[in-house]
């Protein structure tokens, strides 16, 4: 038997943090796992120990078809350290209407006692790169019988939030257990630019399906993006923002220069997002930022290119008001109070 060794339904298949990888499980790993889940058994959802043929035909019968459907129920990594498997889970009970997943891990058990929490949050980080990145889910989550505090450290550490407890909720050798939620949501935040964006700021800038919709469409070098990058930082009637996702992904960005009594709007989306109502987003935070950080009456103004019929439709769907077409671009106006 052939057994695969990737998810047709994803792009990248292998997900890399230093020496670790998640790569989707091996056949080779099964009888490890199985030896894991048996000695952990007391804190999995598991009905008594697991034989070498369980084992078997669960990998045979039930894993092997997720390599091969368009949305498959869960997907399982083998978590390794160089070639070596030291651990295994994934996304579990995905829910596609609701675009939300279960997280599953197990690790190997004689690193539990010295390496839990350092694990725990290295997976975490790759296995939201798969759930984020890869499939789009808007939020994941943990459900844990409330037995190992060590997890729930690792999962405030890397910004998941204590959703809910399940008081007394599930059985167990006789007593009743509560079961703890922890969650983090795939939401989008805008930050201050600094001195680290100045390579992705270059990036966008240099990306002629960026700069078509530019004004100035002129080539830029390096040097002279540099130079007028760390300007923007510095300069008092510039507020320039960062758009990133949960995991830090930096998605794109949008720049207010005060120009008079209005404030001119630029923006931009990389490239590897356009198409998922990003342009929309970022305008929303933008006004969100005005308002939170107290920049009351503010009169924030558009200007696009005829062309650009994508930021047009935006700008029309959030209430700008147009209030004129020149010879190439159409002025939009807001006012944020």
């Amino acid at each position: 038997m052939t057994f695969p060794d990737r998810y047709s339904s994803l792009k990248e298949n292998v997900y890399i943090e230093g020496d670790f990888r998640l790569i989707p499980i091996r056949f080779e790993d099964r009888t490890i796992i199985m030896k894991w889940r048996n000695e952990q058994v007391y804190h999995l959802r598991q009905v008594g120990f697991l034989t070498e043929s369980d084992q078997e035909r669960y990998f045979v019968d039930v894993v092997r078809p997720l390599f091969y459907h368009d949305k498959p129920s869960q997907y399982l990594f083998s978590y390794l350290k160089g070639d070596i498997c030291i651990g295994y889970g994934g996304l579990v009970h995905i829910n596609r209407t609701d675009n939300h997943s279960e997280i599953s891990f197990i690790m190997n058990t004689e690193l539990e006692n010295s390496e839990f929490e350092y694990h725990w949050c290295t997976f975490l980080r790759l296995i939201q790169r798969v759930a984020f990145d890869e499939i789009g889910l808007h939020k994941i989550f943990t459900y844990a019988y409330n037995l190992r505090p060590r997890l729930y450290r690792a999962l405030l550490e890397t910004k998941f939030v204590h959703e809910a407890t399940l008081k007394q909720h599930c059985k167990l050798d006789n007593n009743y257990i509560d079961v703890l939620i922890h969650s983090k949501m795939n939401t989008l935040s805008l930050r201050l630019a600094n001195r680290e964006d100045v390579e992705i700021s270059f990036t966008w800038a240099s990306d002629p399906s960026i700069r078509k919709y530019s004004f100035n469409k002129n080539l830029i070098t390096k040097q002279e993006h540099t130079k007028w990058f760390l300007n923007k930082l510095k300069d008092q009637n510039c507020i320039y923002l960062i758009l990133e996702d949960a995991i830090n992904n930096k998605l794109g960005s949008i720049r207010i220069d005060r120009d008079n009594d209005s404030w001119i709007i630029s923006y931009l989306i990389d490239r590897k997002y356009h198409g998922r109502g990003l342009g929309t987003q970022i305008l929303r935070l933008l006004e969100d930022y005005i308002i939170v950080n107290q920049l009351n009456r503010i009169l924030l103004v558009g200007y696009v290119l005829k062309e650009n019929s994508a930021s047009i439709r935006i700008f029309e769907k959030l209430d700008y008001k147009k209030i004129v077409e020149e010879n190439e671009s159409v002025k939009f106006i807001k006012e944020i109070k």
